[in-house]
């Protein structure tokens, strides 16, 4: 079944709701570039968003890291914006620094990775965009409220 495969709803709900510290793997500095507009999105709603690009300073007034491992603080959701050939490494990262979920962007897709992550007790979104999810989770009542 794709949507609990890949994240049901109940989990994009439990992410977008209950997390707010987001580290964005492969944000581009270009706001022309997805990663640079859902991130922009998400900061624009009251995430804290944690730029990760090993060529950047600054991304969207907030310092850059070089890599998931350099990033000093606590990190609720790695956002991953990477070929799923790479995203595999990310969501392990995401395990060893003890992120609560990895979200795989739209087209990322690593089913041993969603796996490992699942396993380690993280919430896994994948092939899925919190830009798209959010605006569908606000027109929605809560989870527990729905009919069944």
């Amino acid at each position: 079944m794709r949507m609990d495969l890949y994240g049901d709803q109940a989990t994009v709900e439990r992410v977008l709701g209950n997390y707010r510290t987001w580290a964005v793997v492969g944000l581009s500095e270009n706001p022309e570039r997805a990663s640079h507009r859902v991130a922009a999105f998400l900061q624009s709603r009251g995430y804290r968003i944690i730029p990760v690009n090993p060529v950047a300073d600054q991304i969207l007034g907030e310092k850059a890291y070089s890599t998931l491992a350099s990033v000093p603080e606590p990190v609720e959701v790695v956002d991953i914006f990477r070929r799923s050939s790479r995203a595999g490494v990310h969501v392990d990262e995401a395990i060893a620094m003890g992120a609560a979920a990895v979200w795989l962007q739209l087209g990322v897709v690593d089913e041993a990775a969603a796996e490992r992550a699942r396993s380690a007790g993280l919430d896994v979104i994948m092939d899925r965009c919190p830009a798209v999810e959010y605006p569908r989770m606000q027109q929605q009542p809560p989870m527990e409220k729905r009919p069944a």
